[in-house]
């Protein structure tokens, strides 16, 4: 029987990680979508990196999905995304359900607050 910590540690076995450094020297390229994956109330608390899609983790597969009614257009399968949640599980397991349903450039870049510790704009 898997526990959630093994859904986790397969997840980042197979998503690529990225430093919230390294990831804020992409943030307004223009090539790069930054997805955050938290609850609607984590976000009003603390707020998201600018200019991110939100995304709840729960509506993930129905949002990156063109064939349903919520789907986000801003999602692109050869697009570059990166995935942020409160501290690093939900963003890999998003990650996983992506590069699953085609998405191929896909990197889980942590936490919110680590996002903020290096300097990354936020709304």
């Amino acid at each position: 029987m898997k526990t959630s910590k093994d859904y986790v540690v397969d997840a980042n076995s197979v998503v690529q990680r990225m430093s919230a450094e390294d990831a804020v020297k992409h943030h307004g390229d223009g090539s790069t979508l930054f997805l955050d994956v938290r609850d609607s109330s984590e976000i009003a608390e603390s707020g998201t990196i600018k200019g991110a899609l939100c995304v709840n983790r729960g509506i993930l597969e129905f949002a990156a999905d063109e064939k349903t009614p919520y789907f986000k257009k801003e999602l692109k399968k050869a697009g570059r995304i990166f995935v942020l949640c409160a501290a690093g599980g939900r963003a890999a397991l998003a990650g996983k359900t992506l590069q699953e349903m085609g998405y191929s450039n896909v990197f889980n870049i942590g936490g919110f607050k680590q996002w903020q510790a290096a300097g990354g704009d936020v709304q």
